[in-house]
Order: C-alpha cells, then structure tokens, then sequence
C-alpha cells in the first residue's frame, strides 16, 4: 500500500497551534499579558481565541488521513472509542493532577468530589468521536448540512431553554443548566462560579471546527498542486468571516459560549491561514523554520500535556513565600528583564521553548505518540 503522502503547510499548521496553545496558556507571571493573548471576558474576540478551535480544525484535518484507508465498521468503531476514552481520561486526570494539596502545612489526597470532569481534552475526544463517526457515514455534502443543523440547532437551544431574560448569560445559558443538572458544580470550572467553558452542550458547535478541518485536508488531498483550489479555499474562508460578522449582532462572537458566529469566524480564519501556509509551503522542501513548527505537530497531545503538567510542577516547588519555580523565573527574571506585558510574553515564549526541546528529543529519537 503507497504511503499517504505529508502536507508540509498541515504539519506547520498543526505545530503552529500547539505552540500559539502553550504561550497563551503559560503566560509569565507579575504583570498583565497582552491583551491579544487572553480570552475575551464574554462577548469579543482575541487572538487567544482562535488557538483552541484551530486544535480542533487540526484534528479534523488528520481524520482526513486516519480515515483514507478501508476498514471494517467494528474495528473503526473500536479504534474510535478507544482513543476518545484515552483522551478524555488524560483530559481528567490533568486536571486532577497533581492529586494532592496542603492542608495546614500537610499534604492531602485531592477529593475526586472537587475534580473538574470536562476541559479541553475532554472536549476534543467527544469532538473527535462526533465527527469521526459523520466522516465515517456521511458524504462531504451531508456533512456540511450537519454543520449547518448544529450550528443552527444550537443557537435555538440556547434561546429556547435558557434564562428569558438572558439565555446568552454566562450563567443564564441552557448549556449551563445541563452541566449544573448532569455534572454538578464542583466537578466544573471553578473560575466562572458554576459556568465551564468546555461544558457538554458547546460540544455540539465545537464539532464542527472539526468537521471542517477534515473538509478542507480532504479538499487538499484531492487538489494537490492546484494553485486555483488553493485561492478558493482562501475566499471560502473571507467568505465564513463576513459571514460570522453578520450574524453577530444576533448570535454574538464568544470563545467562551461557542457560538455559531464563533465557529464561523475561526473555520474562516483557519482556511485563509491554511490557504496561506498552502501557497508558500507545498513543493518545497523542509527549512529550519519550517521544522521548528513540525517538532510541535509530530506529538501535539504529549507536548501540550507536558506543558500544562510541568508548570504545575514548577510551581508546586517553594522557592520563597507563596510562589514557586515558574513565578520566581518570571517575577525575578522575566519582570526585571522587561517589565510589563513584554517580559509576561518572554517568559511564555521561553516556556514553549522547553516544551519545544521535550518534542526535539522525541523527533531525534522517532518517538511519535500515537493514541
């Protein structure tokens, strides 16, 4: 059987993710990041916004690979269920990690009754198992009717069962009330009193960012070196963003409430940066910048876990009253280096350069994780 061939502008997208990821997750402590590198309160859009659903457009766009070849229904459906559990349980135990914590001076076993059930590994498995399960059954044409039903049939959930008053509230939104009524509020997000940005019903839009990055890998594999298919995957993508900015006004751009606005928007902006990444990338051969990205994209899934473990780790190691490793490096170095936003944005930037160097050494050694 030929070898599926590599889409260079792929894997840099991919890398590029990953990296964005671990920078807008570790920002440096001691003062404010800058503003494009934090989530918008509610309502709004940042940089930081676009990281997580290019994730999930990411892992849309491996499917189109995974999936290429013939396989029989009950070994996919066990393949599927299987990673999607995988990732899931990585997703719960990070969050759990490091399973304990001081009381009064003491370590304690960290109660399973305070562990947050969903986040974004949770939701990329259950992205993931939707949207395999629609590329496994589903023509290309029936899967964007799909996307347009749940994109659609969410936003009528929201206002059909949510607060009258405010069904887009943070805690006002049906989506809240079925993680509060299925999942309880100390098994979610702790920071937003009773709202989880990665709740259960979001996962109905979030799926298609996957869906459409399985869409647009599957548009490449058929066009390849076509410069033409490459320029209307660009104004497809300008025509989703003019598209989300439309809707809008009645169903408000939110990172945080997944909104089908929102999943316009960042599938737009994915394809012309895809587009992009495309034109200035395929047909020639690797470079040192090129490949710096593919480190990040060749194990995304243990490189981001490594990233959100290890700074719990640094932190968890006393270097002076009430702060660790990371938070002296970057209060003590980073601040006094460039005070401000800057030396928070070093210090992020340094960080990802561990993470970097983790994924390096698995490269040179052909370790590629695979779930």
């Amino acid at each position: 059987m030929t070898k599926p061939a590599r889409f260079l502008s792929l894997d840099v997208f991919r890398g590029l993710t990953v990296c964005l990821m671990i920078v807008v997750n570790t920002a440096g402590p001691g003062a404010k990041a800058y503003t494009q590198l934090v989530h918008a309160p509610w309502f709004g859009f940042t940089a930081a916004d676009a990281v997580f659903p290019s994730f999930l457009f990411a892992v849309g766009c491996s499917m189109a690979f995974a999936f290429s070849r013939p396989i029989p229904t009950g070994e996919f459906l066990a393949k599927v269920l299987k990673r999607t559990a995988l990732i899931f349980l990585l997703g719960f135990l990070m969050y759990w990690f490091p399973f304990v914590h001081k009381v009064d001076g003491h370590w304690a076993l960290s109660p399973f009754s305070g562990t947050r059930v969903m986040g974004v590994l949770q939701r990329i498995a259950l992205c993931y198992m939707l949207a395999a399960f629609a590329v496994r059954w589903l023509s290309p044409r029936l899967i964007v009717a799909l996307s347009v039903v749940l994109l659609l049939g969410y936003w009528a959930i929201l206002l059909a069962f949510g607060d009258p008053a405010a069904p887009l509230s943070k805690l006002g939104n049906a989506g809240t009330h079925l993680d509060l009524f299925l999942i309880g509020q100390n098994h979610l997000y702790r920071k937003d009193g009773g709202f989880d940005p990665e709740g259960l019903l979001g996962t109905l839009p979030a799926t298609v960012n996957v869906l459409a990055g399985y869409l647009a890998a599957r548009f490449l594999k058929e066009n390849v070196g076509d410069r033409k298919a490459v320029i209307r995957m660009a104004l497809a993508g300008a025509v989703l963003i003019a598209a989300a900015l439309a809707w809008n006004p009645a169903f408000p751009i939110a990172k945080k409430l997944w909104t089908g606005s929102f999943v316009l928007l960042t599938v737009g902006i994915d394809l012309v940066l895809l587009a992009g990444l495309t034109a200035l990338l395929e047909g020639k051969s690797p470079n040192p910048a090129t490949r710096f990205f593919q480190v990040f994209g060749l194990n995304p899934l243990v490189i981001y876990l490594f990233s959100e473990l290890f700074v719990v780790v640094l932190n968890m190691i006393p270097v002076g009253p009430d702060m660790g490793v990371y938070g002296w490096v970057g209060i003590h170095i980073f601040q006094a280096m460039a005070p401000g936003a800057l030396g928070s944005l070093l210090c992020a930037i340094a960080y990802m350069l561990v993470c970097w160097l983790l994924g390096y050494v698995m490269d040179r050694r052909g370790i590629v994780v695979k779930l």
